[in-house]
């Protein structure tokens, strides 16, 4: 990632706090066409070029997001019927055997960045099964619908104006494809985090994490800069469980993984 484009985006995203520019949210998909260009006054301040605004033109309304935002249950189960319905057994028998099928690359991961194999398959596993499904929305349509309602519009504002930005870069297709909420790629990074943590894993010179080598350094990334310590444990009540936590927010999600994690490392 370019330190010009960083630098940039991070301006973009301050920028996006300014009250005079906020376009007002709603719980109604009905005035998302009058939202637009109130919005794209935003990104313009933001300092987003025209690639990106017309890609905020031309998105519409998402409501299948909506229902998918509204309809969270699985973190609402119990730890055994979450690990049940995530498919916790295939998750730990299949990254076994990706761990052990190219053992030099995990290696390398935890040289670099400190984060066992593990923990990396477990995440990479309970978020596409190993690529195996990375959504079937818009990425740009998803964020921005997010940003317009109501129910959590500070949280996705920074990221709809990252994942124009990135349009705006060519980072990112105004046509991607990710999950409901706008994630993108292997392991489903919204947009703000794509610039903050993205890695060129595979040193072809973009960031693209539809790619797995690249999804995979990223996610690496993510954890060592929120603060993984090489070497520490990582269940509950030992210090890198916390940097798990940083990656999702339900506590049976965060148990999942940790124990899905020490299974796959043996």
């Amino acid at each position: 990632m370019r330190p010009r484009f960083v630098l940039r985006l991070a301006a973009a995203l301050s920028a996006a706090a300014l009250p005079a520019f906020a376009a007002p949210c709603s719980n109604d998909g009905g005035q998302y066409e009058q939202w637009k260009p109130q919005f794209a006054q935003e990104a313009r301040a933001a300092g987003i070029g025209e690639r990106g605004i017309q890609a905020l033109m031309n998105s519409s309304y998402s409501q299948g997001t909506i229902n998918a935002d509204r309809n969270q249950k699985s973190f609402n189960y119990s730890l055994d019927k979450f690990m049940q319905v995530r498919g916790a057994n295939t998750i730990v028998s299949q990254g076994r055997q990706r761990k052990a099928a190219n053992a030099g690359f995990y290696q390398s991961l935890e040289q670099n960045y400190g984060v066992p194999a593990g923990v990396l398959l477990a995440i990479h596993g309970m978020e596409t099964g190993f690529g195996g499904f990375m959504g079937d929305s818009p990425v740009v349509s998803s964020i921005l619908t997010l940003a317009y309602d109501c129910r959590r519009s500070g949280f996705f504002t920074p990221h709809a104006l990252a994942a124009l930005q990135l349009v705006d870069r060519g980072a990112l297709s105004a046509n991607s494809i990710g999950a409901r909420h706008g994630e993108w790629g292997h392991t489903q990074f919204l947009p703000g985090n794509v610039v903050r943590y993205g890695v060129d894993g595979n040193g072809d010179g973009r960031v693209d994490l539809t790619n797995e080598t690249d999804a995979l350094a990223s996610t690496a990334n993510f954890l060592r800069q929120k603060g993984w310590q090489p070497g520490a444990g990582y269940q509950q009540g030992q210090p890198n469980y916390r940097v798990i936590q940083e990656w999702n927010a339900a506590g049976v999600y965060q148990q999942a993984i940790a124990i899905m994690a020490s299974q796959i490392d043996g």
